[in-house]
């Protein structure tokens, strides 16, 4: 089963493996599953692995091209965000997409991954000093030079999307999108279906919360995990959004699917435009969200879940009120 990101996009599987959560921000992962987990997403067919350099601070990348090394390079795109800058304690300390700097990015980028290109890459997120005009035409040089296959987009609103089509075709947008953040319904994805742009919705079972799987307990752990500060993870805003997910395990119940599966169809069924970038950190992960492909949702159906998990229904917001600020796609 596949999808094509856009007029101009590379053609990928209906879903897509990210792979953040192998290296930062969840705790804790196991180095020997989640090169298990990449082999395992490779050998069920998923072609489309997203990254971040700034994932654990080139761990990522290092892990990726670890798992592609050879000829499963051949198998895989890679789509690569940059441009976030970390200091040695892991902070973030503000983004980069001044041309030069993209190059250096790059450069550093292929020796991880062991490559001579990358297929998709975008800035991670808008620099408010540098007009996306100069990062994409950045990239768009890079192509030219056989560096880069294609320019994507990350958590960009309508404007800055169109600014940035005018340089250079755009494959993708990467942005989150579940049932529980539809901010996108109403302009940026209307503008992606104008434009001819593909969306890779991260965040799809809203980092976990919408899974099936977290509980309050989990929350309360006291590992290292980014999740238990974000607003929705917290306080009452966790109890009322848990109450939405077993709304959700009911209808998954009654069709004989888990929780998750069901959330991950819901975003398949929003659009043949669409392709879920699925966090799985185990194979087990995997093997449930590959589930989601076998799941046909009727009308009826999607309409029981609208009723159930109402569009505005989460309690809290995406992102804590600092990381909100530098999202142009929220403004």
């Amino acid at each position: 089963m596949t999808r094509k990101l856009g007029k101009t996009g590379p053609t990928t599987s209906a879903l897509a493996l990210g792979a953040m959560g192998m290296s930062d921000f969840y705790g804790e992962a196991d180095r020997t599953e989640s090169l298990a987990t990449i082999d395992a997403a490779l050998e069920a067919g998923i072609t489309l692995i997203d990254t971040g350099d700034f994932y654990g601070s080139g761990h990522n990348e290092m892990l990726i091209g670890e798992a592609l090394a050879g000829s499963k390079r051949d198998r895989a795109l890679i789509s690569v965000k940059f441009g976030a800058l970390r200091d040695p304690a892991g902070g973030f300390i503000g983004y980069d997409s001044r041309p030069n700097s993209i190059k250096n990015f790059l450069a550093m980028s292929l020796k991880r991954l062991r490559t001579d290109h990358i297929d998709i890459y975008r800035l991670a997120r808008l620099d408010p000093i540098v007009p996306i005009e100069e990062t994409v035409g950045a990239i768009a040089d890079l192509i030219k030079a056989g560096y880069v296959r294609h320019v994507g987009l990350s958590e960009v609103g309508a404007d800055t999307i169109r600014r940035a089509q005018a340089v250079h075709p755009i494959a993708d947008l990467q942005i989150e999108y579940s049932l529980i953040s539809r901010g996108i319904e109403a302009e940026i994805l209307p503008t992606l279906r104008e434009l001819g742009i593909g969306l890779t919705a991260y965040g799809v079972l809203s980092r976990g919360l919408i899974s099936g799987h977290w509980s309050k307990e989990r929350g309360q752990s006291g590992t290292r995990d980014y999740r238990q500060m974000r607003p929705r993870f917290q306080g009452e805003n966790l109890d009322h959004n848990l109450a939405l997910v077993e709304k959700l395990r009911a209808l998954a119940d009654q069709k004989g699917v888990s929780t998750a599966q069901l959330a991950i169809a819901w975003v398949m069924a929003q659009g043949q435009d669409i392709v879920p970038l699925i966090g799985a950190r185990s194979r087990n992960r995997l093997t449930e969200s590959l589930g989601a492909l076998d799941v046909s949702l009727s009308a009826e159906e999607l309409a029981d879940i609208a009723r159930a998990v109402p569009a505005d229904a989460a309690a809290g917001q995406r992102y804590a009120a600092a990381q909100m600020a530098h999202l142009d796609s929220e403004k």
